[in-house]
């Protein structure tokens, strides 16, 4: 079924647990990860980049989706992850997609503000849930500039004033992850995080996770974490399954037979996720 993503956060921000959101990049991906839901009985969210989007569209995206959500048993949402501006977000609703971020984490705070607060006056009206982003995920979303030389750290303080001049409806924080592969082991600031989360009483968003040990993620759902997105963990595995069958039949010209091993690959992921996120059985 097609939901937003507003009582699905609330719902696990109440009962301690997080829903995954994993990013689709192609048929497959849905595919894969509609069937990891079906599995675990889990809520579920679908996300693209804007690089994902233009690639195809974002109604090729929304279309896909929302057929995989409207035959699935399980609550599934549509999400426009790291929206780069006004415009995109407009667009990802008016294509279907039933949350949205904006995110304004590479400018100054009070722009931040502004372009934040910009989507919510849209979004608000017609029930779509905006996600922000205050702080900095370090590495590279798609062709974002990556982050150096400043404090990663989302404040505390200016988080409780951005929430309440935004009226965003979840917050993805900065607490030590990054985006794509980790050349050392991550370490989430759970101290950090403890801290937004006593200031603050929406859900809370950790992106960056492929390659953050389970116990760390665990843990920062047991301080407030209602949202762990998970992005290069899911091309890493659909890549592998692929090319293990292209290496042992090369000759193979039909590209579903190599991406059924991929899907496998992708949906054992995702599931495995839902049962350290605890949202498996919760649908």
């Amino acid at each position: 079924m097609l939901v937003t993503t507003k009582d699905m956060l609330l719902k696990a921000q109440e009962g301690h647990y997080a829903v995954g959101a994993f990013n689709v990049e192609n048929l497959e991906f849905v595919m894969a990860v509609i069937a990891a839901a079906e599995e675990r009985h889990s809520p579920v969210i679908m996300q693209t980049t804007p690089g994902t989007v233009k690639y195809a569209s974002l109604d090729y995206f929304a279309a896909m989706c929302k057929v995989a959500a409207e035959a699935a048993s399980v609550p599934v949402a549509i999400h426009l992850d790291h929206g780069d501006g006004f415009d995109r977000c407009i667009q990802a609703m008016h294509a279907g997609y039933t949350s949205v971020m904006i995110d304004g984490s590479h400018v100054a705070f009070e722009d931040n503000i502004a372009l934040t607060a910009s989507v919510t006056k849209v979004a608000a009206p017609i029930g779509i849930p905006v996600e922000a982003e205050l702080g900095k995920v370090g590495g590279k979303e798609d062709d974002g500039p990556a982050v150096a030389g400043e404090n990663p750290y989302t404040d505390p303080d200016q988080a409780e004033e951005f929430v309440a001049r935004t009226g965003c409806t979840s917050l993805a924080v900065g607490v030590g992850t990054a985006h794509g592969v980790y050349k050392g082991t991550p370490h989430i600031e759970q101290g950090v995080l403890k801290a937004i989360r006593s200031r603050l009483d929406i859900p809370l968003v950790l992106h960056g996770t492929s390659g953050v040990p389970d116990d760390q993620v665990a843990e920062a759902i047991a301080n407030g974490i209602c949202k762990v997105n998970y992005a290069t963990e899911l091309r890493q595995a659909f890549t592998r399954g692929y090319m293990a069958y292209m290496a042992e039949n090369p000759d193979c010209f039909d590209p579903k037979k190599p991406s059924r091993p991929g899907m496998a690959e992708i949906q054992a992921v995702v599931a495995s996720h839902m049962d350290n996120l605890g949202s498996s059985n919760r649908a």
